[in-house]
């Protein structure tokens, strides 16, 4: 069933089509949720709530131009609902600098330093060494599974060409940067 005629079906109360939608994502979610520091339960709990959230948006029109697939849509309402949540649990920080994304979420394990091994260690003193630019960059692709077009978007880029070159001169810096440590 094509992008749209899902919208309608959801728009119509369709239970056939949520209860599909809800099926066939319900995997995947769970695994991008898992980078977090979360039990299963909120997982669940937070991905009914995305599906909710996505009925009562196309109920209200607000998928009616929707430029994306329905489950990148899910996923999105998903991810911000995680970020929200962690807030709340005060597992993540501000960021030093404005913007849509407000928050990058420091694990537990990354605070308590006496926890690490020499190599996470070098590889941490090298990260804060990198510019600011650069730990957005790397962290929102690599840790928190941001897309190249999430991040134009999000950080404000001109294109998600500028975007990949300089996540490829960061990574190349972080990397030169690991290897002197050693």
């Amino acid at each position: 069933m094509k992008e749209q005629h899902l919208i309608e079906a959801l728009k119509n109360a369709d239970s056939d089509v949520l209860r599909s939608i809800y099926v066939s994502n319900r995997a995947s979610f769970i695994n991008f949720a898992n980078r977090f520091d979360m039990d299963r339960e909120e997982v669940l709990d937070i991905y009914q709530d995305a599906i909710i959230a996505l009925r009562e948006n196309a109920i209200h029109g607000k998928l009616d131009t929707l430029n994306s697939s329905i489950k990148t849509y899910l996923f999105s309402i998903g991810k911000y609902m995680i970020y929200t949540r962690l807030k709340e649990q005060k597992k993540m920080r501000p960021m030093e600098e404005k913007g849509q994304l407000e928050n990058i979420y420091i694990p537990p394990y990354l605070e308590e330093e006496t926890m690490l091994t020499e190599e996470k260690k070098r590889m941490l003193t090298a990260f804060q060494a990198l510019g600011a630019q650069c730990k957005k960059i790397l962290t929102l692709f690599y840790y928190r599974g941001f897309t190249l077009d999430e991040i134009t978007r999000d950080l404000d880029y001109s294109s998600k060409d500028v975007v990949k070159s300089q996540k490829s001169r960061c990574l190349r810096s972080l990397k030169e940067q690991i290897a002197k440590a050693k």
